[in-house]
């Protein structure tokens, strides 16, 4: 049976709107204030929240933004139920994140239309949450023992190479053997490091305090930090002549630790998924409210299918190319920038070029 709370300080209103919930298979439950709503919001998590505007101890407005704050009521689909009707109050409620309104005197058909609609709302989006979480898993279920398991078993190989022929090893082969180990290592704690990020992430995201405290950070010279990130991804993969920059600085809403997390995903990308020989390009703009930077190469490219994914944790065409990496860099970059307040969008012609716009509040 699903919950529904009115919120109400008339009591016969409250009390005629709780007796066409319970006619309806409802199971409503009513508070007589703004303070008291809020309590039985936070103790019952119900799946609806019907509330008057003005109210005694806390209003309408301030419940909406007490239960936004909070991550376990912050999705419930939330009604406003008032007198009045004047265009300005509809959208300072819309504005704080009410999902409808109810005029009165409102019928009864009408009230319960609008119940019907925000619950079925609430499912399709629910039940769309779900599929990509189940989606999400199932990729890693496929991807990550896979990806644990290559390094690993490198790092094995070569350890028992120097413990079966430690005598006859020439210098030479024990350096490349350790290079070999040493690399292997690293991309080993790099994925472990990212599957942290992304757990990371998705916690962050359902905290609004923390979105808005990330949101707070700023810095003055992404110049800097794109040019140090551009040129140690490219000496990696030795295209020191492969890369193009025109960027400049401006003040943008981000740290410097978030912003070449995301640049060292991108970057790296665009050298892996192109040849040697084949530029790689950062360009930057700027309007009164955006850093816009578009990230160019010229490799492989992706499919309009491959770039709906992204987010979902896709390793793409494992099949026909030698994966390096994990596949989750885009995704990484992608919820970054959105926890940020940005956007981040890619074009793709298949087998001839990709661009990654990444756009950030300045």
């Amino acid at each position: 049976m699903q919950k529904i709370l009115v919120i109400e300080d008339e009591k016969a209103v409250r009390e005629n709107l709780l007796d066409m919930l319970d006619a309806e298979d409802f199971h409503a439950i009513g508070a007589e204030n703004g303070r008291i709503g809020v309590q039985l919001a936070e103790e019952h998590i119900p799946n609806l929240i019907i509330c008057d505007i003005m109210m005694p101890e806390l209003d309408g407005y301030d419940v909406l933004v007490a239960l936004r704050k909070n991550t376990e009521t912050a999705t419930i689909p939330f009604i406003f139920l008032t007198a009045k009707a004047d265009k300005a109050d509809l959208r300072q409620g819309m504005a704080l994140g009410a999902d409808d309104y109810l005029t009165k005197p409102f019928t009864r058909n009408e009230l319960l239309q609008t119940i019907t609609t925000r619950l079925s709302k609430q499912e399709a989006i629910s039940k769309q949450t779900q599929k990509k979480l189940d989606e999400l898993r199932a990729n890693i279920t496929l991807s990550l023992p896979a990806e644990l398991r290559n390094p690993i078993n490198k790092i094995i190989d070569i350890s028992e190479i120097f413990i079966n022929e430690y005598d006859s090893i020439e210098p030479i082969e024990i350096l490349e053997k350790g290079e070999d180990i040493n690399k292997y290592a690293r991309n080993l704690y790099k994925l472990i490091q990212n599957f942290l990020i992304l757990a990371n992430i998705q916690i962050v995201a359902t905290d609004p305090e923390r979105i808005k405290a990330l949101r707070n950070h700023r810095m003055s010279y992404p110049q800097s930090v794109i040019t140090e990130v551009v040129t140690q991804k490219a000496q990696q993969v030795a295209r020191e002549s492969d890369w193009k920059l025109e960027v400049q600085d401006a003040t943008v809403h981000i740290s410097e630790l978030k912003l070449k997390k995301i640049l060292e995903e991108l970057i790296d990308n665009a050298f892996k998924f192109s040849s040697a020989g084949t530029p790689v390009q950062v360009i930057s703009t700027q309007d009164n409210n955006n850093y816009i930077l578009y990230i160019t190469d010229y490799g492989r490219g992706m499919t309009a299918e491959q770039i709906r994914k992204v987010g979902a944790y896709m390793q793409f065409e494992r099949q026909l190319y030698e994966q390096q990496g994990s596949g989750l860099g885009l995704t990484i970059a992608k919820a970054l920038t959105e926890l940020h307040g940005g956007e981040l969008t890619i074009e793709s012609i298949p087998s001839k070029q990709t661009t990654v716009r990444l756009v950030l509040p300045c």
